[in-house]
Order: structure tokens, then C-alpha cells, then sequence
């Protein structure tokens, strides 16, 4: 079992910066892929980053390429998501998942985290 904390949403500015991050429990951080997710009121979670288990390869929505940054820190066994030149329309719940390497979606989630944009 895989237990999933976020932190550092926030309310921000238009054009500002925050970075959220994702603690995990459990073993074996290192073999899971995992990713950043979100959902805006009255919309369906949307897919935001990845970063793979085995070579940390990251994967990025086109809306948040160039804006988004997640990386892992395995002896931390955390995630994060360094989010720059937010937008109001990144207003959302940030959601953290975790894939294990047999699993073929996201099994593991966490209680998510508000971030607003406030133009």
C-alpha cells in the first residue's frame, strides 16, 4: 500500500510560481511512475506530468509544457511540480498518483491539494 500526501498549493498571482510536492509511504518509490493530475470545478481530471519509474522520463500535458517541471526525488520519496507563469485557468485541485510497475493505471492517490490563480 502507497500513501499519498501533497503540499504547497496556494493562492497566486497570475504570472507567479509555486511548487507542490508529494511525500510518499510505503517501499519501493523508485519503481513507480508517478504523476500530477488535476481538476477544475465542473471539469474531469485531467492529465498534468509524468515521470517514469525507470529512467525518470517525464511527459507533460501541452497546456503546462515549458510552464510545469516535475521531478522526484527518490531518497526523499517525493514528487514535485514546479508550476511558472501561472494561469487562472491552472486553477484546479492538483491531485498525485502513483503506478506501480505491473499496474496499468494509476492505482494510488492522494487527497489533493487547491491551487488558485487569480488574475
Amino acid at each position: 500500500q502507497v500513501q499519498l500526501v501533497e503540499s504547497g498549493g496556494g493562492l497566486v498571482q497570475a504570472g507567479g510560481s509555486l511548487r507542490l510536492s508529494c511525500a510518499t509511504s510505503g517501499r519501493s518509490f523508485s519503481s513507480y511512475t508517478m504523476g500530477w493530475f488535476r481538476q477544475a470545478p465542473g471539469k474531469e481530471r485531467e492529465f498534468v506530468a509524468t515521470s517514469s519509474w525507470n529512467r525518470g522520463t517525464t511527459n507533460y500535458a501541452d497546456s503546462v509544457k515549458g510552464r510545469f517541471t516535475i521531478s522526484r526525488d527518490n531518497a526523499k520519496n517525493t514528487v514535485y511540480l514546479q508550476m511558472n507563469s501561472l494561469k487562472p485557468e491552472d486553477t484546479a485541485v492538483y491531485y498525485c498518483a502513483a503506478r506501480g510497475i505491473l499496474d496499468s493505471d494509476f492505482r494510488y492517490w492522494g487527497q489533493g491539494t487547491q491551487v488558485t490563480v487569480s488574475s
